[in-house]
């Protein structure tokens, strides 16, 4: 990939926090949200936890910097028998744009669900995020299902 740059790519560690909270913030604004503080400190905290069922988060390093992060977590699925694997969100930068963060990232969740096992990694994203769309239309498959969820 012309202008690709190679990240380290490693867990989310609890001196991370003011960098992590200023990329999820940026992912969430791009998504039109923002939310109260209790779910940031919450969520940051079940980042670092042990428990299987919390979501885990890798960082994308360029130069010693965090540029780019994702979320994803292992769960049943009643079609399988091995744990499944949901990448929640990912995020890199507008600095690192185009230079292969995003792909990365996606390829360390998919390292990290062959080795607990997981054959499957999905994810979710809007119709008309068309720049995402060409990056998840290399490294993945349209699964052709569309999401809905409970009225608020």
């Amino acid at each position: 990939m012309a202008g690709s740059v190679n990240a380290h790519i490693r867990p989310l560690r609890p001196g991370d926090k003011q960098a992590w909270e200023k990329l999820w913030r940026a992912y969430l604004e791009f998504y039109k949200t923002s939310l109260p503080a209790e779910v940031y400190e919450t969520t940051f905290n079940r980042l670092l936890g042990d428990d299987d069922r919390d979501f885990h988060c890798l960082i994308a390093e360029v130069a010693g910097t965090p540029v780019g992060l994702v979320h994803y977590l292992f769960h049943r699925h009643c079609w399988r028998i091995e744990n499944v694997c949901y990448l929640q969100d990912l995020y890199a930068d507008q600095s690192v744009r185009g230079q292969g963060i995003g792909r990365q990232l996606i390829e360390a969740v998919y390292a990290a669900a062959d080795a607990a096992g997981a054959p499957n990694v999905y994810w979710l994203t809007q119709e008309d995020n068309h720049t995402a769309r060409q990056l998840y239309d290399r490294v993945g498959a349209n699964s052709n299902f569309i999401k809905y969820q409970r009225p608020a």
